[in-house]
């Protein structure tokens, strides 16, 4: 047809019509290439987007932590966070301040409202806390720069744990994880990898306390030693004739021998070498964490994705890097695991979403094939891929994440996505089986209905926009719901008025033929082809989708044949004979409905039965749960000792409550047999566990509750966790891990005056626990004596589904305050901060310098301190003298601690927390599994 008459056509008669879909049929060329580069497109924003477990959430939140040497929390409290806080409390757009005081260490949390951005909230922050310490009655003696970032929640949990274990010993270990840590932070995808379960090392100088004090060493003497003796510094250039050349003075240390041998002292002709005073040894930290994988110690990578890079890339480089490594650089004997690793569930969430886009064009083309023809039904389903495509063509250039939210607004939007394509597509074959030619059927079919369709999506659209200004972090995390929902329902209005009026008038058949079997053979043939040309693609480049799709065509080729030999007449036999039928009877009941008081009758039964439902509704209220009960991935248990507790000690609780786990999970009922192939190339059969994955134990660092929403402040030798991971759920064998659960729940009893919380991995960010309930003022103690009477109030009710109450301070935390008599001190001219300083010395250390070792780029610590005999005894601490130099008299002094000082014993508070500048005390507890949230708190 001439593109006159084509304009004649459209043009004839008053008829409505809508502007864009009149375009689109004029230029119905290029609008099919347009949809081959929306399907193009569409692949490529798949392949390439960022693919994670959860959306990026960027939240204007900012973490100040701060550094200090005092082990009292009041201290801190008074020294560091009121001042802190009260200058950032003046900057504008603040929400709330939280902060942590413990020893050694002051936390706070800033939140402002969502007019600031992270950026800028930041640089707000730095600037106020600049300022504090710009008072003159602020601490001049940080140890270090108070850390001052924007808190991304994306980056502070790791995406998976590597295990590395073996017939090594620890430091050998240590080097294969330090060599993968390297490798894998080299990628662009990885924000940083901690290695857990093995201390780091350091050049250790252990002082012998008597000798110390009959050689008159005192700890700066050594400590200034070390400091002017381990360096390299530059001495300029030389000129020599025409060339100049750099001079260098080269004394660092390169071996603890050299160490030993330097003078710390020169008096009277007399030299005191460090040797001659303390053992001076390479030799690893105490540690801050164990890791262990059923019960066997293993070196642990937590590795941490960088915000907005593509899980899966990320999880397939990282598998890459093993792959490789493994028998060339790492011993083919090494065993390494991978636990935790979320790209699974990802991958598995991505694969089901083209399983459900899949299932759902080929049952939506099956219905419509019924009343419209296959040629018809397939102008509508193809509504499916192509909103899909435009949906991640546009999200992926709104540099949005393919993550679980994301998933799951695609997929609720999936049955709505042919609403509109229906209409239309049924509207032009009901004006072309008139008697009307493609172009007017088109042209009047989508003018009659495209007001009705344009309101009714864009009512639904409009059910969603409320989701977009839920406050807070919980509204960030979810507005990518109704972001992505109203893009896909958008993108099908685009297909419906656009793609599908094209194709229609271009290809719709009013009369469906029964196409003959050498037509399908052939078609057939073509189909298999392509397909077969897609999957072998995919597998050799390993991108799914190709491979999916290539198995999609290949299916199709088959249905051709399927459909060419019995479909097609089936389809025809149901439209000529039970079609009519059908639309007979709904006419009866449409005349009955209308005929006299009837309409009456329909009108006050459907109001009746609104009301019924209302009533139903508020006799058995439903109930309610922000996410779904699933059926978990993981399950963790989560020690909290006392604080104070030593490592070792938390170490041998987690040891009694991971012999609790396995007694449940190491089960007959859980197990199976499997042949295994050994390395000689016989068969022996292997005892396996076809539900649990793995079961790791960390001790220290890395076990704080993600739930809890509060960051871990430092070291925490008083937390362990111990992590069950399960198999994927397909190869559960129709075990309900939910099941475990309560049964760890019930079996995991702890230990005496130890909290042990067993709970399975959260959906969502973190937002604290069910039960969370706070009490402010000003009094720490009032708060404390309150918390206990809210906790003991509560636990008497016994209210069920409550875990375990716990206030979140603990007053019981040991102590040995040092009291000093200034005017002894005055007398014997010492003053506070060198016994101060001493102490700290002999006990915590000091570090002095920095050690290097050839062909390691790391840098160690040179730390001095007293040899454990003397640093952990109170009566050789007390003893101890104070050694330094007299400037009235120039001599030698040495004044022992106890002569001017005595020590106390009693308890003081784990740490001292405030919200919005007032003490602030918590009663917190998670809910049994089984049980509902809201009830339980309600």
């Amino acid at each position: 047809m001439s593109g006159h008459s084509i304009e004649n056509d459209l043009h004839e008669g008053p008829e409505r019509q809508f502007a864009i879909t009149s375009w689109a049929v004029k230029n119905r060329t290029t609008v099919i290439v347009l949809t081959v580069l929306i399907f193009l497109l569409g692949i490529y924003s798949y392949i390439v987007m960022p693919k994670e477990s959860f959306p990026e959430v960027v939240t204007p939140e900012v973490y100040v932590g701060t550094p200090y040497n005092s082990s009292s929390v009041v201290d801190i409290e008074k020294l560091i966070t009121k001042p802190l806080e009260k200058e950032i409390n003046t900057i504008s757009g603040v929400d709330e301040i939280t902060s942590t005081s413990v020893p050694n260490y002051s936390a706070i949390h800033i939140k402002f409202n969502y007019n600031v951005t992270p950026t800028e909230g930041l640089r707000k922050v730095k600037d106020a806390v600049d300022k504090a310490r710009g008072e003159s009655d602020f601490p001049t003696d940080l140890p270090s720069e108070p850390n001052i970032f924007d808190m991304n929640f994306s980056e502070l949990m790791p995406v998976m744990n590597i295990n590395l274990s073996g017939d090594y010993p620890m430091e050998q270990l240590h080097q294969y994880a330090k060599h993968l840590q390297d490798r894998i932070e080299s990628l662009s995808e990885i924000n940083k990898v901690e290695i857990r379960g093995v201390p780091e090392r350091e050049l250790r100088v252990s002082l012998d306390l008597p000798q110390m004090e009959s050689l008159e060493v005192s700890f700066n003497d050594v400590a200034q030693a070390l400091q002017t003796e381990n360096l390299t510094m530059s001495g300029g250039e030389l000129l020599v004739g025409t060339q100049r050349r750099a001079v260098r003075v080269i004394g660092e240390f390169k071996d603890p021998a050299q160490v030993r041998d330097i003078v710390v002292k020169s008096e009277h002709l007399k030299e005191i070498r460090l040797g001659d005073i303390a053992e001076v040894a390479f030799a690893y930290k105490e540690p801050e964490s164990f890791a262990r994988e059923y019960g066997k110690p293993v070196v642990m990578l937590d590795v941490i994705k960088r915000a907005g890079e593509n899980l899966l890339d990320a999880s397939d480089k990282i598998d890459a890097i093993l792959k490789e490594d493994v028998g060339r650089v790492l011993p083919a004997d090494l065993t390494i695991t991978k636990t935790g690793d979320q790209s699974d569930q990802t991958r598995t969430s991505v694969n089901e979403l083209m399983n459900h886009i899949v299932l759902g064009v080929i049952l939506v083309i099956g219905v419509l094939m019924l009343f419209l023809g296959l040629r018809n039904a397939a102008f509508v389903g193809l509504a499916i891929p192509m909103s899909m495509f435009i949906s991640f063509t546009l999200l992926n250039v709104f540099g949005v994440t393919l993550n679980i939210m994301v998933l799951f607004a695609l997929i609720l939007a999936l049955g709505r996505l042919v609403d509109d394509g229906i209409v239309i597509v049924e509207n032009i074959h009901r004006h072309m089986s008139n008697g009307e030619p493609a172009l007017k059927a088109t042209r009047l079919a989508v003018g009659e209905v495209t007001m009705p369709i344009i309101a009714a999506t864009t009512a639904t659209v409009m059910v969603f926009v409320p989701l977009l200004f839920w406050p807070g972090i919980m509204g960030e995390f979810m507005k990518f719901l109704p972001i992505t929902f109203m893009i896909a329902l958008g993108s099908s209005l685009f297909v419906a008025l656009v793609v599908n009026p094209a194709l229609a008038s271009k290809f719709m058949k009013v009369e469906e033929r029964v196409p003959t079997m050498r037509w399908a053979w052939k078609w057939s043939g073509i189909l298999a082809t392509v397909g077969t040309l897609f999957a072998v693609l995919g597998l050799g480049s390993k991108v799914n989708i190709l491979f999916g799709l290539g198995t999609l065509v290949i299916f199709i080729a088959i249905m051709v044949l399927v459909y060419a030999r019995w479909i097609a007449r089936a389809t025809i036999w149901f439209q000529e004979k039970w079609l009519p039928r059908l639309e007979a009877r709904y006419e009866r009941f449409l005349r009955y409905a209308l005929d006299r008081h009837h309409p009456r009758t329909f009108f006050l039964g459907t109001i009746g039965l609104l009301l019924f439902a209302f009533v139903l509704l508020f006799i058995f209220q439903p109930k309610t749960l922000f996410f779904p009960e699933n059926e978990p991935q993981y399950i963790n248990a989560f020690i909290e000792a006392p604080i104070g507790t030593d490592i070792l000690k938390t170490d041998s609780i987690a040891r009694v409550v991971e012999k609790q786990v396995m007694d449940v999970i190491d089960v007959p009922q859980y197990k199976d047999v499997r042949q295994v192939k050994m390395p000689d190339g016989t068969m022996k059969e292997d005892t396996f566990n076809f539900l649990v994955s793995s079961v790791i134990t960390q001790v220290g660092r890395g076990t704080s509750d993600p739930r809890s929403s509060e960051m871990e402040l430092s070291a925490t030798p008083h937390k362990a966790r111990v992590q069950v991971s399960f198999v994927k759920y397909a190869d559960r064998r129709g075990i309900k891990t939910n099941d475990v659960l309560e049964k760890l729940q019930k079996h995991v009893k702890g230990y005496p005056g130890v909290l042990v919380s067993v709970v399975k991995n959260a959906d969502g960010p973190p937002v604290g626990k069910p039960i969370n309930i706070e009490i402010s003022g000003d009094d720490i103690e009032g708060l404390l004596a309150e918390a206990e009477k809210v906790k003991h109030y509560i636990e008497a009710r016994n209210v069920p589904g409550v875990e375990a109450l716990r206030v979140d301070i603990d007053r019981a935390k040991p102590e040995m305050p040092i009291i000093i008599d200034r005017a002894k001190a005055r007398r014997l001219n010492v003053s506070t901060y060198a016994i101060a300083d001493a102490i700290r010395t002999a006990l915590f250390g000091k570090q002095v310098s920095t050690y290097r070792i050839d062909g390691d780029d790391d840098d160690y610590e040179v730390n001095i301190r007293l040899q454990d005999k003397y640093r952990y005894d109170p009566q050789a601490l007390m003893d101890m003298r104070v050694t330094f130099r007299d400037m009235l008299t120039g001599q030698i002094r040495q004044v022992p601690i106890s002569s001017v000082a005595k020590e106390e014993y009693g308890n003081t508070f784990s740490a001292i927390k405030r919200k919005d500048l007032k003490r602030v005390v918590t009663v917190s507890s998670n809910v049994i599994a089984g049980y509902n949230n809201n009830e339980v708190v309600q």
